[in-house]
């Protein structure tokens, strides 16, 4: 059984993630579209982009595609599925809907067509009608409206690819595993000597990018720990497809080995520190991660060998996600209640902070984390790489740094840049010599996949 496969990611990702798929599935035809890429394939494509996609939010099976105009359309779409191929009625179902300018007045109408088609195909060929369960069905079911075309899916993940298994600690605004690992990508590391280096991340919560980049340097599969929807269909249940299934978890588990390069991760918050050390055990990685406390503008850069290249990667505080702590809050704040009425008084609590104060505190912190990073991290002969994501446009002139990337990427809703700044010894100044900031001839030629130019 071979059917139209679509495996959706964040807006921005779709050609790492066809890299990502070529490398998973060699020689298949793909169909890079907007917010995902296509493929065909059976039950073996199935549970190895499963268990192997680090980028993809879910693994969608298509099994049904066609033209609607009412929402009776819809129910025939439905009804035309041979669901026995698929669930019992013992299974249960969810249908969830979305939607780009599609011409129906209610969603909800349209989830509750897809799912009174399914029920009476099922009854009809069974006598019997399958049961809805909201929260864990046994066949999650996706319906996409376009403009005049309707698509029908079986999710074959069920819950998201961004969860892992691994994550029970977090903290404030986490970072989803699914953007970190599109972060690494972006940033072209691989998790060995000649492709990044050594990673530190100076801002690292409840660990999510020290987590998933340990997980990639050490080749455990980011599936391997998590159960997955398709687990439960029909055409998984015999017993030669469970046989592949184990094979495949195996042949991951045999390619697990240790991390040859050292990844560093460091939080002001001792607290989010332990957050991340309990993740990294759960996922398997406690040993590739070297984590401390301390404030992102005190901590000295990781020493290395002389020739290994390092990466930062960095999702720092900003307004709309959460504040900045550490000495660049504490001074902000403080300078900041001593020019409001009332100065005299205990500093309001972080959380109180209004708007305007948020950017003082983001735009102070980025400034002397360049600074910092000026001082501790153009040293290294083998050089320093920094990678930021922000929402901000204006970062790279907070930081007076040249940016000699910019690359589009969405932190859930807010739209951001992921900005790279090369760190070598010499003045920081744009075109100066030794500057801090500079380009190879292949990368100034060859922008990556995803690139905008300009901000």
């Amino acid at each position: 059984m071979s059917l139209p496969l679509f495996l959706p990611c964040a807006a921005g990702v779709e050609d790492w993630l066809a890299a990502e798929v070529a490398e998973l599935l060699p020689g298949s035809a793909l169909r890079r579209q907007r917010g995902g890429v296509g493929l065909d394939g059976g039950p073996a494509e199935v549970m190895r982009l499963n268990l192997g996609s680090r980028l993809a939010q879910r693994v969608l099976v298509e099994v049904a595609e066609g033209p609607y105009a009412h929402e009776d359309d819809l129910y025939a779409l439905a009804r035309s599925v041979d669901w026995t191929q698929w669930i019992t009625a013992r299974h249960t179902i969810r249908v969830d809907t979305t939607a780009t300018r599609s011409p129906l007045r209610s969603l909800n109408f349209a989830t509750l067509r897809i799912k009174d088609g399914v029920c009476d195909a099922m009854r009809e060929a069974t006598g019997e009608r399958p049961s809805v369960d909201t929260r864990h069905p046994d066949a999650p079911l996706l319906l996409h409206l376009g403009p005049e075309r309707a698509a029908l899916y079986v999710d074959s993940s069920g819950e998201p690819l961004f969860k892992r298994g691994w994550r029970e600690d977090t903290g404030d605004a986490p970072l989803k595993e699914t953007l970190a690992a599109a972060l690494l990508a972006a940033a072209g590391w691989r998790g060995r000597p000649e492709a990044g280096g050594a990673l530190h991340d100076p801002c690292c919560g409840s660990g999510t990018i020290a987590i998933e980049a340990a997980q990639i340097a050490c080749g455990i599969a980011p599936g391997l720990q998590r159960r997955f929807a398709f687990e439960r269909l029909l055409p998984f249940v015999d017993a030669a497809t469970r046989a592949d299934w184990e094979a495949l978890k195996a042949e991951a588990r045999a390619r697990v080995h240790a991390s040859t390069v050292p990844i560093h991760a460091s939080d002001v918050s001792f607290r989010m520190v332990d957050f991340a050390r309990r993740n990294a055990e759960r996922a398997g990685v406690a040993d590739a991660i070297r984590f401390n406390g301390g404030d992102a503008l005190d901590r000295p850069a990781p020493a290395l060998p002389p020739a290994l290249p390092g990466t930062l990667i960095v999702n720092p505080p900003y307004g709309e996600r959460i504040e900045v702590a550490g000495r660049a809050g504490r001074g902000a704040r403080e300078a900041g209640a001593a020019q409001r009425p009332g100065a005299g008084r205990a500093p309001a609590h972080v959380a109180e902070a209004p708007p305007d104060d948020n950017r003082r505190l983001a735009d102070d912190f980025h400034a002397r984390l360049a600074a910092h990073w000026k001082q501790a991290y153009t040293r290294h002969p083998g050089g320093w790489t920094a990678w930021v994501l922000s929402p901000d446009p204006a970062l790279p002139g907070a930081m007076r740094l040249k940016a000699a990337r910019r690359i589009p990427m969405w932190n859930g809703p807010i739209e951001c840049r992921l900005y790279r700044f090369d760190l070598v010894a010499g003045s920081m100044r744009a075109g100066a010599p030794g500057t801090g900031l500079q380009r190879s001839a292949e990368e100034a030629a060859a922008p990556p996949p995803g690139e905008a130019a300009g901000g």
